[in-house]
């Protein structure tokens, strides 16, 4: 019985205890990224068609609305990837999204109730990006990124290595 444990137990340990935590994030922006930018391609492909009944708020015109999406789509994507300020960047993207989900449950498609959402409804897309925006929030843009590189090169520049910076968090 102990020989069978200890392959297991050494399995378990080696699958639990190693992470890649900088490849995830890496991972989860490049992912979150590229299929958030596919939303703002499509907009800008039918910019004609979309641009009079796009969504509106604060009562500006549809046309408005749809180039500040596309902008938000495409530059808040792009930044979002590369990892440059990607705290900041990913807070609009959430916003269009927390917009986009009232949208859709109040005025887009009113006979869907919240309590009858299911897996074909339009509702969970804006839900699931929110969700890994918030994640990307918490866990921060990891060390495969701009964000990284540049905080090393202006803490070395005032003669600090990483090492110190974390030892005062």
């Amino acid at each position: 019985m102990s020989r069978l444990l200890n392959p297991i137990a050494f399995t378990f340990v080696k699958c639990t205890g190693f992470t890649y935590s900088n490849l995830s994030r890496l991972f989860i922006r490049l992912f979150v990224g590229v299929m958030f930018m596919q939303f703002g391609i499509r907009h800008l492909v039918s910019f004609d068609a979309l641009a009079d009944n796009f969504p509106t708020i604060f009562d500006w015109s549809s046309q408005d609305c749809l180039i500040i999406m596309i902008v938000i789509e495409i530059v808040c994507s792009l930044f979002i990837m590369i990892g440059f300020l990607t705290r900041i960047f990913v807070i609009p993207p959430i916003l269009t999204m927390v917009a986009a989900e009232h949208y859709i449950l109040n005025k887009l498609v009113p006979q869907i109730s919240i309590w009858g959402l299911d897996s074909t409804d339009p509702g969970y897309l804006p839900i699931m990006f929110i969700g890994i925006f918030l994640f990307i929030i918490l866990a921060g843009p990891g060390k495969i990124s701009l964000d990284y590189f540049i905080s090393i090169f202006l803490l070395s520049r005032n003669g600090r290595d990483e090492y110190e910076e974390m030892a005062d968090v």
